[in-house]
C-alpha cells in the first residue's frame, strides 16, 4: 500500500529512516535511583530500504554514547563501529554512525549501543519530597513529542513504528512499570553497587518510539477490571482503586463496540506523582494519569475516556509527523465524545463539548485569529520543538473537522462504521491528512463524485487544514440546552443582582458547573461582596477537590481581584503541577492586581522544584512577558 506518508518529511528527526528503518528495539538497562541515571545497552534491529553506509539516530545532549557495535541480524559476532555525536537542535542531538561497508535492501542488521541517560526533558527524576509518599525517589519517562531521544538512541519520529522489549534492573524496594502488554519479574541479579531486581517487558505490537514509557518508584497495584489494574504509590492505592474500580471496562467495551477490537491486551492506569505535567499520557497498555483525577466521587474518571480513545486513534493509527498532530487528537476527541454519548447521553456530551469550544475560543482570542498555530496542519520550522506548537487547536478544531466529516456522511452510525473500517485499514501505520482524505472519499464514493472536499469555504486542504482561526463548522450542541440554560441563567443572576437564588448546584455534574464558571469568567465585574456570597453559598465549588472546578473558580476570583480566595489558589498550585491547570492560573495572576502578581512570584519560588522542567520554562516565560 503506497501512502502519502511514505514520502513525507519530519524536520524534528535527524534519523535517516528512509534508508534504514528500525524494526525492533530491545533495552537492557539498569536504573540508578540515587545517581539519577539509566545505563545499559539498546539493541536496534534494522531493515535496509535504500543503499547506505551510515545510520543517523536521535539522541539528546544529556545522553552519552560509549560504544556502538554492529552485528548481522541474529549473528553472535559484533564489530565496533565509529560514531560521533553532533549538535542538531535545542531539543536533541545527532548520533552519526559509520557502517563498515555499504548495505542494500533487503539486508538486515543489529546495532548494540552502550549508553548512559542522565536526564533531559524526557527522563524525569523526582526527590522523595516530590512524591505523594515522601519516602522514596521516583523516575518516569515522557516521550511525546520528541523527548524519548533523552531515554534511548532511536528514530524519534512517529513515521517509524516497531515492537519493543526491555530488561529493566532496579534497586531492591523499587518497582518498574512500562507501556508493555507482557511483564515478568522479579529475578535478583548481582551488581557492583548491590543486588538489583530484574524485570522483563515486551510489547509485540508496532508503536512509534515516543510511546515507549518507563516509570520506577515505590509502586503497588490493585485490580479495577478484568483486564485492568491501577498502579500508584501505596499511600494512594486504595483511593485510586476506589476511584477507578468498575468504570474502565465500561469505557473499553463501548470503544470496542464503536471502533473495533482493543488490540493492546491490557489497559492499566499509573497514577503519577503531583508534579506530572499532563492530565494523561496514552502510553499503550499503561496510561499515565494525573492524581488530580482522585477526587473521591468519580467525577473526573471520564477524563480517562480520552486516553482510552487513543488506543485506536494515535496509538493504532498515528500521525506521521507532528505537523499532523490533529490526526491523533481531533479523532481522539471525536471518539471520546462518541463514547461519552453512548454512556452519559447527548445532553451531557454536548455540555462537555461546549466547554472544549470555550477553551478553543479563549485560546484564539489570546493569540489572534490569524496566528499560524491556529491551523490544523501546523508548519513546524527546522529547529522548533514540536512541543512549543502545542495548544487547543488540534484537539477542538480537529474535533470540529471530524464532526464535519460525520455530518457529510449522514447519520452517526454510518460514520461509526467508517471509523471502524479506517482503523482496521490503517492499524499500526502512520498517516498524513491526505491518506485519510483518500480513504474517506473511497469509502463514500458518492461524496467523491460530488467533490465535497472542494466545497467553497469548506475545502479539506485549503480551508480546514491551512486556514488559521475559528473552524468553519461546529456541531449542533442544542442537546445540551437543558443543562446549559440553568447554568447561563444562574451566572446572569449573580452578575446582575449579586445573588443567585436557591439553585442547588450540588446536584449538577462536573461539566454543568464548569459551564457556569466559564460564563462567570466572561462577566466584566463581580464585586468582593458577590464573590464572598457565592463562596459561602456554594462550598461545593469554592472548597472543591475537583481540579477542573478549582482551576475555573481560581480564574474567576483572580480576574476580579478577590484576595480572600488567594490562599486557596496558593494551595491549588502547591498540590499539583499539571500544565493545563498551572499555566492558566499563572497567566491570570500576572494580569491581575499587584497582590496577585506577588502571589505568583511567591508560589513559583516555593513550588519551582516540584514542576516539570518544561512547565518551569513556560511559567517563567509567562512571568517575564507579562511583567515586561
Amino acid at each position: 500500500m503506497v501512502l502519502h506518508s511514505d514520502s513525507c518529511k519530519d524536520v524534528a528527526t535527524v534519523s535517516n529512516f528512509r534508508e534504514c528503518v528500525v524494526t525492533h528495539y530491545h533495552l537492557d538497562i539498569s536504573v540508578d535511583m540515587e545517581g539519577q541515571r539509566v545505563t545499559g545497552t539498546a539493541r536496534l534491529s534494522f531493515a535496509v530500504k535504500q543503499t547506505t553506509r551510515k545510520v543517523n539516530l536521535d539522541i539528546h545532549e544529556s545522553l552519552t554514547v560509549e560504544k556502538v557495535e554492529f552485528s548481522p541480524l541474529g549473528a553472535n559476532s559484533r564489530t565496533n563501529l565509529e560514531f560521533v555525536s553532533k549538535p542538531f537542535t535545542g531539543y536533541g542531538a545527532e548520533l552519526d554512525i559509520t557502517l563498515q561497508k555499504e548495505l542494500s535492501a533487503p539486508e538486515t542488521f543489529d546495532l548494540y549501543i552502550t549508553y548512559t541517560a542522565s536526564g533531559g526533558p524526557g527522563v524525569c527524576w523526582l526527590s522523595p519530597e516530590q512524591t505523594a509518599g515522601k519516602k522514596k525517589p521516583y523516575m518516569y519517562t515522557q516521550g511525546q513529542a520528541v523527548m524519548n531521544r533523552c531515554f534511548f538512541p532511536c528514530q524519534d519520529t512517529p513515521a517509524v513504528k516497531s515492537p519493543y522489549s526491555a530488561n529493566v534492573k532496579v534497586p531492591e524496594g523499587f518497582t518498574p512499570v512500562m507501556s508493555a502488554s507482557q511483564r515478568s519479574g522479579k529475578g535478583t541479579v548481582a551488581n557492583m553497587s548491590g543486588d538489583k531486581d530484574n524485570y522483563f517487558f515486551s510489547l509485540p505490537h508496532a508503536i512509534p518510539a515516543y510511546l515507549v514509557a518507563l516509570a520506577v518508584g515505590d509502586l503497588s497495584s490493585a485490580q479495577i477490571g478484568p483486564r485492568s489494574h491501577v498502579w500508584t504509590e501505596p499511600c494512594l492505592l486504595e483511593k485510586a482503586r476506589a476511584e477507578f474500580d468498575g468504570v474502565v471496562e465500561d469505557f473499553l467495551q463501548t470503544g470496542e463496540r464503536l471502533f473495533g477490537a482493543y488490540v493492546w491486551d491490557t489497559y492499566d492506569l499509573l497514577v503519577m506523582p503531583p508534579s506530572f505535567p499532563f492530565g494523561g499520557m496514552e502510553n499503550p497498555c499503561l496510561t499515565f494519569v494525573t492524581p488530580c483525577l482522585l477526587v473521591g466521587d468519580k467525577s473526573l474518571t471520564d477524563v480517562v475516556i480520552h486516553e482510552i480513545s487513543h488506543s485506536w486513534f494515535g496509538n493504532l493509527v498515528t500521525n506521521a509527523n507532528w505537523s499532523e498532530f490533529w490526526l491523533n487528537e481531533g479523532f481522539t476527541m471525536y471518539a471520546q465524545r462518541r463514547i461519552m454519548s453512548e454512556i452519559y447521553g447527548a445532553a451531557y456530551t454536548s455540555l462537555e463539548t461546549s466547554t472544549g469550544q470555550a477553551l478553543l475560543r479563549q485560546h484564539i482570542e489570546n493569540t489572534g485569529q490569524d496566528h499560524p498555530l491556529n491551523r490544523l496542519r501546523v508548519i513546524i520550522e527546522p529547529g522548533v520543538d514540536p512541543d512549543d506548537t502545542y495548544n487547543e487547536t488540534p484537539y477542538e478544531k480537529g474535533f470540529a473537522f471530524v464532526s464535519y466529516l460525520q455530518q457529510l456522511a449522514g447519520d452517526v452510525k454510518t460514520f461509526d462504521d467508517f471509523l471502524k473500517s479506517y482503523v482496521a485499514k490503517f492499524q499500526f501505520k502512520s498517516l498524513v491528512a491526505e491518506d485519510m482524505f483518500d480513504y474517506y472519499l473511497e469509502y463514500f464514493p458518492e461524496m467523491k463524485k460530488q467533490e465535497v472536499d472542494k466545497r467553497p469555504g469548506f475545502e479539506f486542504i485549503d480551508t480546514w487544514l491551512t486556514k488559521p482561526g475559528w473552524p468553519p463548522y461546529t456541531p449542533d450542541l442544542s442537546a445540551g440546552s437543558d443543562l446549559t440554560t440553568p447554568a447561563n441563567s444562574l451566572a446572569d443572576q449573580w452578575a446582575e443582582k449579586g445573588e443567585g437564588g436557591s439553585e442547588d448546584v450540588t446536584a449538577w455534574r462536573t461539566y454543568q458547573v464548569l459551564h457556569f464558571l466559564d460564563k462567570l469568567l466572561e462577566k466584566d465585574s463581580l464585586s468582593d461582596t458577590t464573590l464572598s456570597k457565592m463562596a459561602a453559598q456554594y462550598p461545593s465549588i469554592s472548597g472543591t477537590d475537583n481540579a477542573e472546578i478549582r482551576m475555573r473558580w481560581s480564574l474567576v476570583t483572580i480576574k476580579h481581584g478577590y484576595t480572600d480566595d488567594f490562599e486557596n489558589t496558593r494551595h491549588f498550585l502547591h498540590s499539583q503541577g499539571k500544565q493545563k491547570y498551572t499555566l492558566p492560573v499563572y497567566r491570570a495572576l500576572m494580569k491581575s492586581c499587584d497582590a496577585a502578581k506577588k502571589l505568583a512570584t511567591d508560589v513559583y519560588a516555593e513550588t519551582k522544584d516540584q514542576l516539570h522542567v518544561n512547565v518551569q520554562s513556560y511559567v517563567e516565560k509567562i512571568m517575564s512577558t507579562t511583567s515586561a
